[in-house]
């Protein structure tokens, strides 16, 4: 866009505020927090045969262990975002991390699965007031170049926490005991708590609607939807016990839907699913998130129950996967401004449904560092480069102006995907984990392998052609 001479004489020229002294040390302290977030998706993982020892859980227990963190984390989100607006950001921050770190010792605590799981919610409560509070914290602190640098900090929080909580969880797991993967995020919470009023500058609460209704409609959906998942391991898919939740999900995101739609402060603007980007992006981050933290699950699950292995050797088979999703991830940012948003994500899936090929026939006695390992690398490296590809595909392939809205759709379809994804591997895998056989982890496996393979299908048809153009609007990891 070009302007004649004279009306740029005429126009005061735009100036961002003067930039905050302390703004990267905020921006330190921001991603701290968001870090702690990251790590307790993956850090559990490693832990919870342990914690099914200690606290006698059972596998639909376990199941929510994970998936009760991520589900608050997700459904929450967007309103965790209209409550920063309303508050002001860091007073939001602070709730939400107080609430956290509060949660973690009383989950830390824990002596029974009640107490457990109410840690576990408690704790993605927290995470989502904190995360998109942090991010507006990041978005208003810094302008230009140096916005576009902070963002890039913020982003490699969610490969490097992932990679760190498999290693750490195993760590402390084997050492100070499960507790400490929850007692840990205290001090540092704590610290974090105590230095943000100094560093972080307090922004001007915003006027704005809550939609609580919609919220509380699409949080209870999807635990309806995941709790009959899990049961149809106990009971069987036709059995009452597992068809009426699944209803219930239905009816729940049929309301969530007209209450969105008649709503005057919608919590998620439905016609973004009318943009063929961010439609594509939510279903390809989705299935991706849903595919990875499976295969955390499974993988730790089988490692410990069916070949023995302690938690912290289990932390460090799972650290080169962590890393090849972060590699992915890399290599996918350069491949889809060359080939395309489309080619990079088909290929990206094809790679992870070869990936996990080799771990459909997993046994008892051959070699992990033969057999499961070198799939589990192939098929995250795949992972990774869909997880750039679902973003840039939804935040780049819109316009300007709606980016931050594709951005909220895309970060709450990462979180629900890892529910949803742990949900029904557990009940596929209901025998292997009840037993301790490798039965059920192969046909679990086999599920992920055809779901990489029909998203590969799918994104053929839905991820438009053409490269991205980045926008710079924000994303959460």
């Amino acid at each position: 866009m070009t302007h004649s001479t004279a009306g740029a004489s005429r126009a005061p020229e735009h100036t961002h505020p003067a930039p905050h002294p302390r703004r990267w040390a905020a921006l330190a302290l921001v991603c701290t927090a968001q870090f702690m977030l990251i790590l307790d998706v993956t850090v559990v993982n490693v832990a919870l045969p342990d914690m099914a020892a200690d606290l006698a859980l059972g596998r639909t227990a376990l199941t929510w262990v994970v998936t009760s963190y991520t589900l608050c984390f997700g459904g929450l989100m967007l309103l965790g975002g209209r409550l920063a607006d309303a508050l002001g950001a860091r007073r939001a921050l602070l709730a939400g991390l107080a609430l956290f770190t509060a949660a973690s010792l009383v989950t830390g605590l824990a002596g029974n699965a009640p107490v457990l799981l109410g840690g576990r919610i408690a704790q993605g409560v927290g995470a989502a007031l904190l995360s998109p509070s942090a991010l507006s914290l990041v978005t208003t602190t810094f302008h230009g170049g140096e916005r576009t640098k902070a963002l890039g900090v913020w982003a490699a929080i969610g490969g490097s926490g992932a990679a760190a909580g498999v290693l750490l969880g195993g760590a402390l797991t084997d050492g100070p005991g499960w507790q400490w993967v929850f007692y840990v995020n205290v001090p540092v919470g704590l610290a974090v708590l105590a230095a943000i009023p100094a560093f972080v500058a307090a922004r001007a609460p915003r006027p704005a609607r809550l939609d609580v209704p919609g919220a509380l409609l699409v949080t209870a959906g999807t635990g309806a939807l995941i709790y009959g998942l899990v049961k149809a391991g106990d009971t069987g898919w036709a059995d009452p016990a597992t068809l009426l939740p699944l209803a219930g999900a239905a009816v729940a995101y049929a309301l969530f839907a007209v209450v969105e739609r008649t709503g005057r402060a919608p919590l998620m603007d439905l016609r973004m699913f009318t943009r063929r980007p961010v439609l594509a992006g939510a279903f390809l981050m989705l299935t991706a998130t849903a595919l990875l933290i499976a295969y955390f699950f499974l993988g730790s699950v089988y490692l410990q129950h069916v070949r023995g292995f302690g938690p912290l050797k289990t932390g460090l088979v799972f650290l080169p996967v962590a890393v090849a999703t972060g590699l992915g991830a890399h290599l996918g940012s350069r491949l889809v401004g060359v080939i395309g948003s489309r080619t990079a994500a088909v290929a990206g899936m094809v790679v992870a449904a070869a990936g996990t090929v080799p771990l459909t026939r997993l046994s008892d006695t051959a070699s992990v560092y033969g057999s499961l390992l070198p799939g589990f690398v192939i098929a995250s490296l795949g992972i990774g480069a869909v997880f750039v590809t679902a973003t840039t595909t939804a935040l780049a392939m819109v316009e300007h102006r709606e980016a931050g809205l594709a951005s909220g759709v895309v970060n709450t379809f990462h979180e629900v995907g890892g529910s949803i994804g742990v949900a029904v591997v557990s009940t596929v895998a209901a025998s292997g984990i009840e037993r301790g056989t490798v039965g059920g982890f192969t046909d679990a496996f086999t599920i992920c392998a055809v779901a990489a393979a029909v998203g590969a299908v799918v994104a053929l048809a839905l991820v438009p052609r053409g490269k991205p153009r980045m926008t710079g609007g924000p994303h959460v990891h």
